[in-house]
């Protein structure tokens, strides 16, 4: 096999890596579909719906140390394994008899999620050269094209078996694993940056990233309320006004591949134009779509979807890039970090959003978030090449 030149952008083991983004979170992407139906079920409320996600989200703490792990060992088999156990918890939900159960079942599904997602960009930031931003919007898009066929898929598999019978797609998930297995053992990802004596402990680095990793939880806390609202609860949201399971499973995947088109091309922009200029355009254009779509009252719906997911999920693989820029000999520690600001912001924000529905309804709750939104600008502009560790960064 030809051997992969250092500065080479090695086209094929990003595809694979992102492939496996792809066979792994078209699971996780069950959760927000099935939420109409299982809060039917078990008779449970928006906060008690919430309090789901932030369950699976619960192992993200463990990020940064799961990070220092990666940095010290191969950690291609976590890709690997992950699907399979991401594929067969997330599938037993709809048949959960208990809320307890699904607590378990998502918190197991967490473990793996952390697991996959700490190393894996990563390992897409050492194939990709020093065309970062677009090797993340080749992971990032495998991750939106995931959450576009995964709400399709579940939505499809318990018209065809019901609610009980979601357990069967639990196959796909190990068929996945074991893909990816014969493609992923024998993948080259830089091994001598994983032996390389590292001259900075951990704790220096955290030091040294402390102003930017607060600039990343100041834009990430106040963007995840709205991205939240408009897929964790978009189907509630519009089964909740009149709409049928079925085209609310399909907005769902309609703004989620609208999104993977949107990662997909705002990581190489970013390359060219700045990762602060790109964030700061979808942090402006984000809370005017929302609102035109929360006053549109079903007006055009489908086309607001479209443009939405663009720009609602463009940031995604700018801010992955930005952290894989950061001058680092830890980068999964790093990762870790930035993965644990970004599932635990999302956690505290799902039970907010919960709670607010409860309270004032989804309406209002939508409005609410896209007012917040507009507080992530003062963090974006704060953003510069000291601060942010970068040392060929556009800002």
């Amino acid at each position: 096999m030809k051997k992969k030149k250092k500065n080479e952008f090695q086209f094929g083991n990003v595809l694979t890596v992102s492939l496996a983004h792809l066979s792994h979170d078209i699971y996780s992407a069950f959760l927000a579909p099935l939420l109409p139906l299982l809060i039917s079920k078990l008779g449970i409320s928006l906060s008690m719906a919430g309090l789901l996600d932030v369950t699976r989200k619960l192992p993200s703490l463990f990020n940064p140390f799961v990070g220092l792990i990666a940095d010290r060992i191969c950690v291609r088999y976590f890709i690997i394994l992950t699907p399979a156990i991401t594929g067969i918890a997330m599938s037993l939900l709809g048949a959960a008899p208990s809320y307890p159960i699904l607590l378990i079942l998502l918190f197991v599904a967490g473990i793996s999620n952390t697991l996959f997602h700490v190393p894996s960009p990563v390992m897409i930031k050492h194939v990709s050269a020093d065309q970062t931003g677009k090797g993340m919007s080749y992971y990032m898009l495998g991750g939106e094209l995931a959450r576009t066929l995964g709400p399709l898929l579940i939505t499809a598999a318990i018209s065809w078996w019901g609610l009980e019978g979601s357990w069967r797609v639990m196959p796909l998930g190990i068929i996945a694993s074991i893909i990816l297995y014969i493609k992923l053992k024998n993948i080259s990802i830089n091994k001598d940056f994983q032996r390389k004596k590292k001259k900075t402990g951990a704790g220096e680095t955290f030091k040294k990233l402390i102003p930017f990793f607060v600039i990343i939880f100041g834009i990430t806390i106040f963007r995840a309320a709205m991205k939240l609202a408009l897929t964790l609860y978009l189907p509630t949201f519009l089964t909740q006004q009149g709409n049928t399971l079925w085209i609310a499973g399909i907005s769902l995947a309609i703004l989620q591949f609208s999104g993977a088109i949107g990662t997909f091309f705002a990581g190489p922009i970013s390359d060219k134009f700045g990762r602060k200029n790109i964030l700061l355009i979808t942090s402006i254009v984000n809370p005017i779509l929302m609102w035109i779509f929360i006053s549109s009252n079903g007006s055009f719906m489908i086309p607001l979807l479209i443009v939405m997911g663009f720009f609602l999920f463009a940031s995604g693989p700018v801010l992955l890039a930005l952290v894989q820029d950061t001058d680092s000999e830890h980068p999964s520690f790093v990762n870790g970090i930035y993965m644990t600001i970004s599932f635990g912001v999302s956690s505290l924000m799902v039970l907010l959003i919960g709670f607010l529905g409860d309270s004032f309804g989804l309406i209002i709750t939508y409005k609410i978030c896209a007012i917040i939104s507009i507080a992530s600008i003062p963090f974006i502009l704060m953003l510069n090449k000291k601060n942010s560790g970068v040392q060929n960064e556009k800002v």
